[in-house]
């Protein structure tokens, strides 16, 4: 499957990890309830971007209401699942997984990859940028590199690629050790990894011709956005880039906390789109925005705690952009616990992208059928 410009379709998710506050993101600012709730988290009502008569965003994104201005920019809102996990591991590990109700060994990324190069003859297929490798890109005989960071990567030696592949290795055994057991875990480490060997050598050369007149900010995010994208425009065939944006675990001092963390994550995706875009390399990439889940309704009087259901963002030259589903209802008798509740159940999400975006097939890796929206023009 090929779009228009004749290129594969191309997929990057960010993941907000922490439990982005989706209500002080795209806040209902109209409703009443809003201010009740959160007397020391509100955003004032003077300050918001209105998006319609009961919607708006903060005030700290305007770049991205650019991109939903333009029709590029999809709020997919009440995203989550029956029985939300408030647990940063485990509600993060579902997400990961897309299986609720026991641990999977499995990820949908690395399924996905799985399909798109069955016989791993591209070492580029997906690439992390992080410490690591996330649980989502995890599956046997699937191929995913991991990079820390681009601009030392490109210059290792054969031993040093040996070492950081080691080190990612050893931060996945550790962290997952825990969760899958030995075996699970012994058994991914030794049928696949991070192949930094043979990846390093092509992407020294790969990203030496790269230009750009962006000038991104100096943020982790902007910097992970950035690496990105010298990869894609090398054209070095990979089909999903991953990537995270940390510190959303909001319980204190949200108010300075939260904006700033905004700020950075709306200016890093304009840059990152407006740099493809310069570069002709825009038109067959979609991004997935997501968190493990939205806060709680009531402010603690600092910050917000764990909470169920949040919204998630698809942006992108080939996204119908708007709201899609329904934002959850803030009346009490409508809460979970005092948390938002889910509308739409998030393998629907990804079963969109998976099948409307990257033309494979949904069911195996989400594990059965899901509503699905009509978030992206399909590829040619």
């Amino acid at each position: 499957m090929v779009t228009t410009n004749g290129k594969a379709p191309t997929l990057v998710v960010v993941q907000l990890a922490g439990g982005n506050d989706f209500m002080n993101t795209v806040i209902p600012y109209q409703n009443g309830l809003y201010y009740d709730y959160r007397p020391t988290v509100k955003v004032a009502e003077e300050t918001v971007l209105p998006i319609n008569d009961e919607l708006a965003f903060n005030p700290n994104v305007a770049p991205l209401k650019e991109l939903y201005d333009a029709g590029d920019m999809a709020i997919i809102q009440g995203v989550g699942y029956e029985n939300s996990s408030r647990s940063h591991f485990r509600g993060m590990d579902i997400w990961h997984t897309c299986e609720p109700n026991e641990v999977a060994t499995e990820g949908w990324v690395g399924k996905a990859i799985r399909e798109l190069d069955p016989s791993g003859a591209n070492s580029l297929t997906a690439i992390n940028f992080g410490r690591g490798l996330p649980r989502s890109m995890v599956a046997a005989g699937a191929t995913a590199t991991s990079i820390g960071d681009l601009d030392t990567y490109g210059l290792m030696t054969c031993v040093q690629a040996e070492q950081q592949r080691a080190k990612a290795l050893d931060v996945f055994q550790r962290i997952y050790t825990p969760a899958l057991g030995t075996g699970p875990v012994q058994e991914y480490l030794a049928r696949t990894g991070v192949d930094v060997l043979r990846g390093a050598e092509i992407l020294k050369n790969g990203i030496a011709p790269y230009t750009s007149n962006v000038e991104y900010a100096d943020n982790p995010i902007a910097k992970s956005l950035r690496d990105v994208s010298r990869v894609h425009i090398a054209d070095l065939g990979t089909r999903i880039f991953y990537t995270h944006h940390g510190g959303y675990d909001t319980h204190a001092n949200e108010v300075p906390t939260h904006p700033k963390l905004l700020s950075d994550l709306s200016g890093a995706i304009s840059d990152f789109f407006r740099d493809l875009r310069n570069h002709n390399a825009s038109e067959n990439v979609v991004m997935l925005v997501f968190t493990e889940f939205g806060r709680r309704v009531q402010d603690n009087h600092s910050g917000t705690d764990h909470g169920a259901g949040g919204g998630a963002f698809v942006i992108g030259d080939r996204v119908n952009g708007g709201l899609h589903a329904a934002y959850p209802s803030l009346e009490l008798n409508d809460l979970e616990f005092g948390d938002l509740r889910h509308t739409y159940d998030f393998r629907g999400l990804y079963a969109t992208l998976l099948e409307q975006w990257m033309g494979v097939d949904s069911s195996p890796i989400v594990g059965g059928t899901y509503e699905q929206l009509p978030l992206v023009s399909a590829a040619a």
